[in-house]
């Protein structure tokens, strides 16, 4: 049985939680008058009393009557499986109340929320997701005790019990959003801890909270984690169904009755995504990678549908995917990776800042992230991308770009800094109060590290390609000359670039894992050495103009005849 060994976390629910205030991860601004929103939900169903502003008869004091009346809708339509009306009560209602009422404070405890819905059928299940909500919105609105984070934690188990051991697939269905925001919150809470628990080891942590931590070792622990993931995975054999759909055949030939149901199926399919993003940030990019081997991750965004319907899920894959490519070296793929995610951003910008969510801040930094990551490997593997990309890199980070071009390792360190995700380790920190001892664990000073190690070897690459874009001959000793180095280091260094101009690539021929590819020279610049001269050229190829311009001619030729015939 999953997880039986901490259901003695049961009790964690009598203690005072002691809320505190934090910025943290805060939701964004929303529109709209709730009481208005709610009343216009009523008109359809007649399930719920009008709003008075008076607390609604058996809610507990204080309680706002929307508030009540929010609840038991939500229960209503998680308990008849209304998908429609639960996406709209989650997504927008429940929003415009987090805005409006509970800004700095928990929305209600089981105990009041037991008070209003009552120990009806189904509750028990009811309880758990709406759990899983609450807690969420104190990681995000408030400063989560340590008690809260093993109650929390408690939850998820209680949560992914209910899903895996279950006989027969449980008769709840939740929208997409949901299900996806259930699996990161649970992977940011878990990262969150184990942020928290490295706090112990430089001295910033009471002694309350370093003695639970000892006594609690398997809470949060990332066997555990991953087990989850893993379990949700096999559950669903999603692997077996995206097998089957990527060769044309029927899915649910394969799948069970888990499988076929929509809950387990996402589940399955976002946990795919979940393991990528933790094993990148334990800094395991191989096994980050191939956990999708069954996801046809180089499809252009918009024909990927299954997480085209997840803004949020899509940037977490495109994010984590490039930069895994990026940490393992190999910069086209990384490069055509951002592009692919950034152009398609451009493209539904509009759309999506229409109905602007709470994750558009989010998404807002993640692109920024993107864009910053997407400069490095430039600087690093100089490439031709997107004109549309290629602007908006140079109009917002061009400065930071020419500094790392000439070889600024400040520059390269605070750009890293800023765009790579935060680090774990994959083991419980020494709850030692040693501040060097936690300086030298720290999971990304080791990844910076590795990237600087990168960034150095490239350091006289960089150099010597800035040298021969100025010529098409020179003789070995000259070059030297220019670079203040020996001509025998000079050699070595001629072929560090070769080898490191290439790159395994990605190929359609190689089939659908990123993992696999050919290897390619990326390099804009060769050269080979005859008789002590080195002869460049540049590889550069010049675009037809003409050709351009011929296509958009017909493409606008082929539109005005589309909009005449309306």
């Amino acid at each position: 049985m999953y997880y039986e060994e901490f259901k003695d976390y049961k009790d964690y629910n009598e203690k005072d939680p002691g809320y505190g205030y934090n910025s943290g991860v805060a939701y964004g601004l929303h529109s709209g008058d709730p009481r208005q929103d709610l009343e216009y939900e009523k008109s359809f169903t007649g399930a719920l009393p009008s709003g008075s502003g008076m607390p609604a008869p058996g809610a507990p004091h204080n309680m706002p009557d929307l508030v009540h009346d929010f609840l038991l809708y939500l229960y209503k339509a998680v308990t008849e499986r209304n998908i429609f009306e639960i996406q709209n009560l989650y997504e927008t209602t429940y929003a415009q109340l987090t805005d409006t009422y509970f800004k700095t404070k928990p929305w209600p405890d089981e105990n009041e929320v037991t008070a209003v819905v009552g120990t009806r059928e189904n509750y028990d299940v009811f309880i758990i997701f709406y759990k899983e909500l609450y807690f969420r919105h104190i990681y995000a609105k408030c400063q989560p005790t340590i008690d809260q984070r093993f109650e929390s934690y408690a939850n998820y188990c209680a949560l992914f019990n209910l899903l895996l051991n279950a006989k027969e697939p449980i008769a709840i269905e939740l929208p997409n959003q949901w299900l996806w925001d259930i699996i990161d919150e649970f992977i940011y809470q878990f990262q969150s801890f184990s942020l928290f628990r490295m706090k112990a080891s430089a001295g910033k942590l009471g002694e309350y909270e370093v003695s639970q931590l000892k006594d609690n070792l398997k809470v949060w622990n990332v066997h555990s984690v991953l087990n989850v993931l893993h379990s949700l995975v096999d559950k669903s054999k999603i692997n077996e169904q995206l097998r089957e759909f990527n060769s044309g055949r029927d899915p649910d030939s394969v799948a069970d009755e888990f499988g076929k149901q929509s809950l387990y199926k996402m589940l399955g399919y976002f946990s795919l995504i979940g393991l990528l993003r933790l094993h990148s940030l334990l800094g395991d990019y191989y096994q980050a990678i191939k956990v999708l081997e069954n996801i046809d991750i180089h499809r252009q965004p918009l024909q990927n549908l299954s997480i085209a319907r997840v803004l949020a899920c899509q940037m977490t894959t495109f994010y984590y995917v490039g930069f895994a490519y990026m940490m393992m070296r190999r910069y086209a793929d990384a490069i055509r990776t951002f592009c692919n995610i950034l152009v398609y951003l451009q493209r539904t910008r509009q759309m999506y800042h229409q109905y602007r969510t709470f994750q558009m801040d989010m998404i807002d930094k993640q692109t920024d992230q993107m864009y910053v990551l997407l400069n490095i490997c430039l600087v690093l593997h100089p490439q031709r991308i997107d004109e549309s990309v290629s602007s908006v890199l140079h109009e917002k980070y061009g400065d930071s770009m020419n500094k790392m071009q000439r070889l600024d390792i400040t520059e390269f360190e605070n750009a890293f800094r800023y765009a790579c995700p935060k680090f774990l380790s994959p083991v419980a920190v020494i709850f030692e109060a040693d501040a060097n001892l936690a300086g030298r664990l720290d999971p990304w000073k080791q990844q910076l590290q590795v990237f600087l190690d990168e960034v150095h070897q490239q350091k006289n690459i960089i150099e010597i390609r800035s040298y021969m874009k100025l010529y098409t001959t020179m003789s070995v000793s000259k070059l030297a000359d220019f670079m203040k180095m020996d001509e025998k280091t000079l050699i070595i260094s001629l072929l560090a670039y070769k080898h490191k101009m290439q790159n395994m690539i990605w190929t359609k021929a190689k089939g659908k894992s990123g993992l696999e590819g050919e290897f390619h020279s990326g390099s804009d610049v060769d050269f080979y050495i005859d008789k002590e001269m080195i002869h460049v050229a540049d590889t550069k190829v010049a675009r037809r103009y003409g050709d351009y311009f011929l296509r958009q001619i017909h493409k606008f030729e082929e539109l005005y005849r589309i909009v005449a015939s309306l």
